[in-house]
């Protein structure tokens, strides 16, 4: 049997190439809440919380075990004849919950956490070349928001904003790992674009400006610390950071230190560390 869990992105859960994502909005609320605790139990007090927060009806135990059946009535359906037992081994009911039983590695977010974590070890080892390839394997299976398609409840909103948090972080020092490898020109583009969608993340600002003075524009390095601390003076009521001063004071007097890979690195590995 192979099977494939897609979170980051739509919710994509498909057994010998066959979805097994039912259309119903609760159904799909329980199947996302199993995948995202893959081979882990997952207590029917924790379901009933999830599906319906502080609304649950009297019948939520009962309309809960409806719902597994229909999922695992799905996976039934698309394994082949004389396997069609295997559904109560995959779909698995225990005492007080139930376990999506399938190899972790089969979701995208769980294989997106194991690169992710040895591209954040290998930077920190001073390994650039294979931090940036790890990273940018691990970001390449975001296809879109997490569970996009999915009614969240208080659990997987938390677990949605942990994921999204941490792209971010490991997005930042993949361009640090581009920065140091010199490919200053090659992230210009997604520079700016990530600026515009992220006004009050200082450190895709910092990144942006040193790819353009590296890239000898320091004139629009200097007009981007200039409108990057209008935005947050006009709409959070601060400075500059202390890292985005330097740097700015750095291109202004001309210091050498700004075409020094480690002016960057030191940022990439205090973030790696504290991560």
């Amino acid at each position: 049997m192979r099977a494939e869990i897609n979170v980051l992105g739509a919710l994509e859960v498909s057994i010998d190439g066959t979805s097994v994502v039912p259309n119903a909005s609760k159904p799909r609320h329980l199947l996302a809440m199993l995948a995202m605790n893959v081979g882990k139990l997952v207590t029917s007090t924790s379901l009933v919380e999830e599906l319906w927060a502080e609304n649950a009806p009297r019948s939520a135990i009962s309309t809960l075990q409806t719902y597994v059946l229909h999922l695992r009535n799905r996976i039934r359906h698309v394994l082949p004849a004389g396997r069609k037992d295997e559904a109560r081994e995959i779909l698995v009911t225990k005492h007080s919950g139930y376990v999506l039983d399938v190899d972790p590695d089969v979701v995208d977010a769980h294989r997106y956490s194991r690169l992710a974590a040895a591209g954040r070890a290998a930077g920190a080892a001073g390994d650039h070349l294979r931090a940036d390839q790890l990273l940018s394997d691990a970001l390449a299976l975001w296809r879109g928001p997490v569970l996009v398609d999915v009614e969240k409840g208080p659990q997987l909103e938390i677990e949605t904003m942990h994921l999204t948090e941490r792209r971010l972080t490991d997005l930042t020092l993949r361009i640090d790992a581009d920065l140091f490898l010199g490919r200053h020109h090659e992230v210009l583009g997604e520079l700016a674009a990530l600026c515009a969608r992220h006004p009050y993340m200082e450190n895709f600002w910092a990144q942006f400006m040193l790819a353009l003075c590296r890239s000898g524009r320091p004139g629009q390095a200097l007009e981007v610390y200039h409108e990057m601390g209008t935005t947050i003076r006009d709409n959070l009521g601060v400075d500059p950071s202390p890292l985005l001063r330097e740097l700015h004071k750095a291109i202004l007097t001309g210091d050498a230190a700004i075409d020094d890979p480690r002016f960057v690195i030191n940022t990439w590995t205090r973030n790696a560390i504290a991560s």
